[in-house]
């Protein structure tokens, strides 16, 4: 019986110092420091790849390092609290760049074993400026050293563009995910002038956590059918050498066995993560996972980004109505000032006048409710969590470790999930 530990995952041209052999167990990027650098330092010790994500870096590096980012664009944006647009909070492209310095560098000087660690930079995080904040991200984390990255939540046509004059375009891995062959075909059309193609691709499919790449349809897509359509797309334009990782629903070792023996280089998983003591949720929210039924996930629209998201429906983040917080954070403002809550918020402050209290249930504050963690994405499978941990005396499910799962992930067989000792 084959496991996932009988494969490599190798990338195009050679590795740094020749090593270019990895376990094929990509952990991915969950923001805000869900994937936190303790979990993707764990990933590179074991041999594999662990993500961290930009997501709100601004936020993760004051609670992190004690940084004042957000603190000091509250009090330089206070005066426009009031205002319908928030174009006029513009964040400081330098004080972005540090963050994002910081962060990475500390993940960096930190690993150790033969993995990498990539970080995931989403395209929709606008932050007031969309070009010049990404272009800063990017810039950033080449300049602290990461050994990748992955681009999600878009389409990414211009992203290879923002740093094609940076020394490590070619020397660091770069990666998209995407939801189709067509997708990927944009991509590639649109960067094929910088002669610079993609190291890995990752396809995630309907049944990922967080924001999908579908219309509220995504039922009618099935990940293994993505994944066939991008291989063949792959070998009809010769870049069979090119990794194409599967996502979004492998939940057993024997599930990624499947995809590699497909011809897919690796997977990507993140849902069984969630549940280890690596993970930045805190451990009551981690319960919450453990807990869950497949009834209590649910696909809705509520996030601004405009892409449909996927949590848990006792999610705090649904309803709450909280007055729009765009002077501290502002991390979804499009390139004209505006995000779909603040619009959301004001119609049902109207509605309901000062005396009564808002609720808003079309839409909810991303920003303010991924910094706190109240807003509970998670992936199809989050129901069958509570089958891979034992029940603690108090009735708790017992915390995983990062090892613990990625091991079972890279030997396991016969889809079988090995539980924590007793």
């Amino acid at each position: 019986m084959k496991r996932l530990d009988d494969y490599r995952l190798s990338f195009p041209g050679q590795g740094r110092g020749g090593r270019n052999e990895f376990v094929p167990i990509m952990i991915g990027g969950m923001g805000v420091d869900i994937s936190t650098s303790d979990m993707a330092l764990e990933a590179a010790r074991l041999g594999g790849i662990g993500h961290i994500s930009d997501a709100m870096v601004p936020t993760v590096s004051d609670r992190r390092f004690k940084t004042d980012y957000v603190k000091e664009r509250l009090k330089k944006y206070k005066s426009v609290r009031e205002s319908a647009n928030k174009l006029e909070a513009q964040f400081d492209l330098g004080a972005l760049a540090e963050a994002q310095k910081r962060f990475v560098s500390a993940a960096m000087e930190a690993k150790r074993g033969p993995g990498l660690i990539f970080i995931n930079c989403m395209e929709k995080l606008g932050m007031n400026a969309p070009k010049a904040t990404l272009r800063e991200r990017l810039i950033a984390a080449l300049d602290a050293g990461i050994d990748g990255i992955t681009l999600s939540a878009g389409l990414h046509l211009g992203s290879f563009a923002l740093i094609a004059d940076h020394p490590r375009f070619r020397d660091a891995r770069l990666g998209i995910i995407v939801s189709s062959a067509r997708a990927l075909q944009l991509f590639l059309r649109k960067n094929s002038g910088l002669d610079r193609l993609p190291d890995y691709v990752v396809v995630e499919g309907p049944l990922a956590g967080g924001h999908l790449g579908f219309g509220m349809d995504w039922a009618k897509y099935d990940l293994r059918t993505l994944v066939a359509e991008v291989l063949a797309f792959m070998k009809e334009n010769h870049l069979g050498h090119i990794p194409v990782l599967a996502a979004g629903g492998v939940f057993t070792g024997s599930d990624a066995v499947g995809y590699l023996d497909m011809g897919c280089g690796g997977v990507q998983v993140a849902t069984r993560f969630t549940v280890t003591r690596e993970c930045g949720l805190p451990d009551a929210v981690k319960q919450e996972y453990f807990k869950a039924n497949e009834e209590d996930i649910e696909v809705n629209t509520l996030s601004p980004t405009g892409y449909p998201m996927r949590m848990l429906r006792n999610s705090p983040a649904i309803g709450s109505g909280i007055k729009p917080n765009c002077e501290s954070y502002g991390y979804l403002l499009d390139s004209k000032g505006h995000c779909d809550y603040i619009d959301a918020y004001n119609r049902e402050l109207a509605r309901v006048g000062d005396e009564g209290k808002v609720r808003v249930y079309d839409k909810t504050c991303l920003c303010t409710h991924m910094r706190k963690f109240q807003c509970w994405t998670c992936g199809h499978y989050t129901y069958r969590l509570k089958d891979t941990s034992r029940r603690n005396a108090d009735g708790s499910y017992a915390l995983l470790t990062t090892e613990h799962v990625f091991r079972d992930y890279q030997f396991s067989t016969e889809h079988q999930v090995l539980l924590p000792a007793a």
